[in-house]
């Protein structure tokens, strides 16, 4: 993770922390600084980018990983879907922080409805900061996580604001991973 890499291809990425896209060129040097939830961030000399496991490829990574995780959703699939959908959840994350948003303290509330005979998660989360661009990029990967499970047909994932987050709600896993206890 802490050597420099050229990107093999064009790779579309987002950059970090506005959430605007870019496209980094072939040839790119990057540096992975996080690679967690099946995402890559990358430090360029432009600062820091997202890119998406699809793009893996261009980074040189092998998707063993993804593989393993993909086995992991699979084991669960007898699960209850509320199971399931708060193990999808913990596979999200910011891409400036190490810890899941679940163990973050960022998902405030998680239901599963039935409206006309279809199964909907609706989803309450919060950010680490009001301003963070990358808001509706960690919210879209929330809903795409959860379209992921069988007998989910709508997920919506909602930013609120209130009650303000703050460090108190990292769990103990978290504060653990960041080094607070």
């Amino acid at each position: 993770m802490h050597e420099e890499i050229k990107l093999t291809r064009e790779v579309a990425a987002i950059q970090i922390p506005s959430g605007d896209s870019l496209s980094l060129p072939a040839g790119t040097a990057v540096f992975i600084t996080q690679r967690l939830g099946g995402t890559y961030t990358v430090a360029t000399s432009q600062g820091l980018a997202r890119i998406s496991s699809q793009d893996a490829d261009a980074l040189g990574v092998n998707q063993e990983e993804e593989l393993k995780k993909q086995a992991d959703v699979e084991r669960l699939k007898d699960a209850p879907l509320e199971e399931q959908v708060w193990h999808q959840l913990k596979g999200v994350f910011d891409p400036e922080i190490p810890v899941d948003i679940v163990n973050l303290g960022l998902v405030y509330d998680c239901t599963i409805e039935e409206a006309d005979g279809k199964k909907v998660v609706a989803v309450k989360m919060t950010l680490t900061a009001p301003g963070c661009g990358m808001g509706p990029v960690i919210a879209a990967d929330a809903q795409a996580k959860i379209m992921t499970i069988d007998g989910i047909d709508d997920a919506r994932v909602e930013l609120v604001w209130d009650p303000a987050w703050n460090q108190e709600m990292i769990s103990e896993e978290g504060k653990m991973k960041l080094g607070m206890i």
